[in-house]
């Protein structure tokens, strides 16, 4: 009789449990028929290519300390300064205004050729032999799930790799699956998803791993890890509902004695 009773209770703490132990962000990217056919043809990689509002930090290797010398800079207020250089926006209209050779239409290039654009311009008008650097300094991506620091990392440089995001965030824990590391990239409406398999070696050169501006990328966790925490979340609600079990099923022993 007693086992009648509370054998479809325990199905239901066992179902409930099992459902809700997994941690929010560990269900976020679950859905598998996002997964669209490119995404597992390979795919050509194109240097970003600036757009409106996106900052630009400029130097002139021949003083790092300003783009031009202040005596002939003027005014350059609008601009920010720090050690690496000055940095400017990018207006709607696709561009930037800089000191003394004033607006240039930088929206549409790659880094490489606005950084040609700015040094030629400069080596026109004002400088003999400008040796221009220049860097797009608001690109990021999201780092989510199993590695060691989570968040927006900077892209710092050209075709930064998924093995070079992950070692800066100091590695996959313990409890990561190598083989389930997502990238998760283009319109929210519309995202690619390219699935990434550390365990293949092949992974390190695979095209679409170089990241780009926007990527969510996130590593999920394995199954053994799921689950310990399947087990543990388990526990913590089982072992009270056994316990208010147990002690009305003795105070029911205890009345029909």
């Amino acid at each position: 009789m007693y086992v009648k009773f509370y054998l479809p209770s325990i199905f239901i703490l066992v179902f409930f449990c099992t459902s809700c132990s997994n941690k929010q962000y560990q269900v976020l990217f679950q859905q598998k028929n996002a997964l669209s056919d490119t995404a597992k043809m390979p795919i050509a990689i194109q240097s970003y290519r600036i757009k409106p509002q996106d900052i630009l930090q400029i130097r002139n290797l021949q003083d790092i300390n300003y783009l031009v010398n202040t005596s002939q800079a003027g005014n350059t207020a609008a601009a920010g300064t720090n050690s690496q250089g000055q940095t400017f926006q990018v207006e709607e209209d696709g561009e930037v205004a800089l000191p003394v050779i004033g607006r240039l239409k930088v929206a549409g290039l790659t880094r490489v050729e606005a950084q040609k654009l700015v040094e030629d311009t400069y080596r026109k008008v004002l400088l003999k032999d400008p040796i221009i650097d220049l860097k797009i300094v608001n690109l990021k991506v999201t780092l989510l799930g199993e590695v060691k620091g989570q968040g927006n990392y900077i892209l710092t440089k050209d075709k930064t790799t998924l093995v070079e995001l992950i070692g800066e965030a100091g590695g996959l824990t313990d409890r990561s699956d190598a083989k389930s590391i997502q990238i998760i990239r283009g319109q929210e409406k519309k995202p690619e998803i390219i699935n990434v398999d550390f365990d293949d070696i092949r992974a390190i050169n695979d095209p679409r791993a170089i990241l780009q501006s926007g990527d969510i990328v996130y590593v999920a966790l394995n199954k053994r890890a799921a689950r310990n925490d399947n087990l543990q979340n388990f526990s913590t609600v089982f072992k009270p509902a056994l316990l208010l079990f147990n002690t009305a099923l003795i105070i029911y022993t205890l009345i029909h004695k």
